[in-house]
C-alpha cells in the first residue's frame, strides 16, 4: 500500500518511480553530503588542483546543463556544481539536485576526449534529472523501513570515495552503496547521449567511451563500470541511438558554427555614424 501510494510518473520517461523521498527531500540530503565532501576535500589538497582540467570540465558541463534544463525546467533552480576530486578510481557522479564530481583517475586513466567526457557527464546529469537518487532513497526506505533517509544520503548516490581516505566520518563515505538499475542505467544512457548530442557533441562518442572502459578491465575495473552491468549490449544499443542522434549533433554543430559566425561579425562591424 506505501509503494503504491507513493509512485510517481516521470514526465521525462514516462515511467512509474517509488517516490517515498521526494526529490526536494533528495537534493536537500545531496547538498550537505557533497558540501562536506568538498569541504573535507579542499582541506586534504585533493580538489581541483589542475585548473585546465577543472576550466575544461566546467566548459562542457555548462552546455550539457543547459539542455537538461531544456527537458526539466525546475532544473534551472538547482545549484549545478562540478569539481574535480583526486583519486585513482575511474569515476564519476551527479547527485540530486545537480551536485556534480569527476576523478582524476577517470581524466588520467581513460584520457577522454572532449565528446567522450560529455558522454560520462551527460550520463550522469541524466540520473539526477530522472530521479534516480530519490528512487534508490525511496527504494531503500521501503526495504530497510528502521533506517533514516537522512542517514542513508551519501551511500545511495553511487559514490565510491575509498580513496580519498580518512574521511571515515562524511556522510558521503557511509560503507553502503546501492547500485543503479538495469532499467535506470538505460534511462541514463538514452536520455545522457540525446543531451550531449544536443549540446552539440558527437554521440558516438558514447561508444568509444565504452570501449576505452572495457580496455580497463584487464588493469583494474572502473568503479564507473562495476555499476554499469552488460556493456557489450549496452554499446551495441548506444551505436544504434548515436546513429539515429547524428542529425540531432550535426544541427547543433550548424546552429553553433552560425552563431558564432554572426556573434563574430557583429564584434567585427563598423559602427553606424
Amino acid at each position: 500500500m506505501t509503494l503504491l501510494s507513493a509512485c510517481a510518473t516521470n514526465k521525462i520517461t514516462g515511467r512509474s518511480q517509488a517516490m517515498i523521498v521526494s526529490d526536494e527531500t533528495a537534493a536537500k540530503q545531496s547538498t550537505t553530503a557533497y558540501n562536506q565532501l568538498i569541504g573535507e576535500a579542499g582541506d586534504k589538497r585533493l580538489l581541483d588542483e589542475d585548473t585546465y582540467q577543472l576550466s575544461r570540465v566546467q566548459s562542457i558541463a555548462k552546455p550539457l546543463i543547459k539542455k537538461a534544463v531544456e527537458l526539466r525546467p525546475e532544473a534551472k533552480d538547482w545549484r549545478w556544481e562540478v569539481h574535480i576530486l583526486k583519486a585513482e578510481e575511474v569515476n564519476a557522479w551527479c547527485m540530486a539536485g545537480g551536485k556534480m564530481a569527476v576523478y582524476t583517475g577517470l581524466l588520467d586513466k581513460i584520457q577522454p576526449t572532449d565528446d567522450e567526457l560529455a558522454a560520462v557527464l551527460g550520463h550522469e546529469i541524466s540520473h539526477a534529472l530522472l530521479s534516480h537518487q530519490a528512487e534508490k532513497l525511496s527504494r531503500a526506505q521501503m526495504q530497510k523501513a528502521g533506517l533514516a533517509a537522512g542517514m542513508l544520503a551519501g551511500a545511495f548516490f553511487g559514490v565510491n570515495l575509498s580513496s580519498i581516505a580518512p574521511m571515515a566520518d562524511s556522510v558521503a563515505t557511509l560503507g553502503l552503496q546501492l547500485p543503479n538499475s538495469r532499467q535506470a542505467e538505460a534511462e541514463a544512457d538514452a536520455v545522457g547521449i540525446e543531451i550531449a548530442a544536443k549540446a552539440g557533441f558527437n554521440p558516438e562518442a558514447a561508444v568509444t567511451l565504452w570501449q576505452k572502459m572495457m580496455g580497463q578491465e584487464g588493469r583494474a575495473a572502473p568503479e564507473w563500470l562495476n555499476t554499469h552491468p552488460d556493456p557489450a549490449s549496452r554499446i551495441a544499443a548506444m551505436t544504434i541511438k548515436a546513429q539515429q542522434l547524428m542529425p540531432v549533433y550535426e544541427e547543433a554543430k550548424r546552429q553553433l558554427h552560425d552563431g558564432g559566425s554572426t556573434a563574430q561579425a557583429l564584434e567585427h562591424a563598423t559602427p553606424a555614424p
